[in-house]
């Protein structure tokens, strides 16, 4: 559409603001109205538009899904927590972990226990990383950092079995059937985890990072952070952090039901992909709907883990009112996302993906290609958070660019998968930054800030890559 450069104003507005404020909300909210007003500029039909980019965020099925998998998960942290399991775990974890060295390798070693969903994995880790954080005094935001590189960079390279694989194969073919290729897209995609050089990168990084040694500056300016917020909450939730404080560990009260999540999960993977014509293990486990198992497993081992706690003398009322106190401790990162979801509403209408696509052009030489659409990629992945959408708005135009310039194909979908994952990683608006940041108290615009001066020389290295490979590919 005309003036499609103003659909740049929300995200510049939601950046500009959080960065000002430190809180990202307001930044959302007046972002949200002011591209509901450019869409329809009336007093009345601005707010109006805004409310309905809400409703229909909140009627998207996945959407939905994933609100329902957030709360549901938040109630059955509370009710661990009421139990006695992540006390029990925690102290049973903590006899054995003495240093921060220690905790990051922790993290690492639950890779293959949560790899399948990206905010799975983190809710399943976070809430005891969380508590050895405070119990070793550790910097928050280089755990926080492990736990999202273990996390976005790792998963985003696995080749089955996760939430991102059907997605990403599908647009990879959905690219080949529009430009009639005779290629096969699970083949390319194969190829381009080999191209996904800024989660290569940063994988590499985070195991860098896991085994130096920290300075001591980083840990005091951390504590006297913590002290500062605790200072400042200092009767915030006080009465349920007293009663937290008094329930007897019982590590059993958290193992049984991560197991029940971690096997249920497995199985209903395989059971879906099964039901939907898969043939093998690997082809059930990228079929399946992976938003709708999590939501289906998390749904069972709630209701299991209800029925072990009364079993085992845990008082109803009590259970009941812990499962509501976890649910609305994720309500700040659920009322985040559907804000993000409406505003990138509001940005489509505006003709975002038809101004970043003609902007571009046809006319880069091959060796720039694949480096071009990951710079510009991850631009655009910064400002809307999300490595799906961000896959799905440059996957067309990368693959259409990489066929007219004769650039490589596997190298330029892999800097499209690269450039999403830098900002899922980076942003302020991605789901893992607002997801660990809640987990672990953390502000949310700070963290970002702190993510994106160590993610600033993944993406360069990356960039570099991309040039080098590109000249010995094409």
């Amino acid at each position: 559409m005309e003036h499609a450069w103003l659909s740049l104003m929300p995200f510049i507005i939601v950046i500009s603001m959080s960065i000002w404020l430190k809180n990202i909300l307001p930044g959302l909210v007046v972002g949200l109205l002011v591209g509901s007003f450019i869409v329809k500029p009336d007093l009345m039909d601005g707010p109006f538009q805004s409310v309905s980019y809400i409703v229909a965020t909140l009627s998207d099925e996945t959407n939905i899904k994933i609100i329902a998998f957030l709360y549901i998960f938040g109630g059955l942290v509370g009710m661990m927590n009421i139990s006695g399991g992540i006390k029990g775990f925690s102290e049973w974890v903590g006899t054995k972990i003495k240093t921060e060295r220690g905790l990051l390798i922790l993290i690492w070693l639950t890779l293959p226990f949560t790899f399948m969903m990206p905010m799975f994995r983190i809710m399943m880790i976070g809430p005891v990383v969380k508590t050895l954080i405070k119990k070793l005094q550790l910097p928050k935001q280089k755990v926080g950092l492990t736990m999202d590189i273990s996390t976005e960079s790792v998963i985003v390279l696995l080749p089955v079995a996760t939430a991102f694989v059907g997605f990403m194969v599908s647009l990879v073919e959905g690219g080949i059937r529009e430009l009639q290729l005779d290629i096969s897209p699970y083949q390319v995609f194969l190829l381009s985890i080999l191209f996904n050089f800024f989660a290569i990168v940063m994988l590499v990084i985070g195991i860098i990072q896991t085994f130096w040694h920290s300075a001591s500056k980083t840990k005091d300016s951390n504590q006297a952070q913590d002290h500062s917020e605790d200072q400042e909450h200092e009767f915030h939730r006080a009465g349920i952090k007293k009663e937290l404080s008094l329930v007897k560990a019982q590590p059993w009260n958290l193992i049984v039901p991560v197991i029940l999540l971690l096997g249920s999960s497995l199985f209903l993977l395989w059971k879906d992909g099964i039901d939907k014509g898969a043939q093998t293990i690997f082809e059930a486990f990228s079929e399946a709907d992976a938003t709708f198992v999590m939501l289906l497993a998390v749904f069972i081992t709630i209701v299991l883990s209800f029925v072990l706690y009364i079993f085992r003398r845990q008082h109803m009322n009590e259970i009941l009112y812990h499962f509501y106190d976890g649910g609305n401790q994720m309500m700040e990162a659920i009322s985040l996302l559907i804000l993000i979801w409406a505003l990138t509403l509001s940005a489509e209408d505006l003709g975002f993906s038809t101004f970043i696509s003609s902007t571009l052009g046809s006319f880069l030489p091959a060796v720039l290609t694949p480096a071009t659409i990951f710079l510009l990629g991850s631009v655009v992945g910064y400002f809307i958070g999300s490595s799906w959408g961000t896959w799905g708005l440059f996957m067309p135009l990368g693959m259409t660019l990489a066929v007219s310039t004769g650039a490589s194909i596997p190298l330029t979908v892999g800097a499209v998968f690269a450039a999403g994952a830098f900002g899922a990683l980076t942003s302020p608006l991605g789901d893992t930054t607002i997801t660990t940041a809640s987990i672990l108290d953390l502000h949310i615009v700070d963290y970002a800030r702190y993510k994106l001066k160590i993610s600033v020389i993944g993406a360069s290295i990356s960039l570099i890559l991309y040039f080098a490979a590109a000249f010995f590919i094409t």
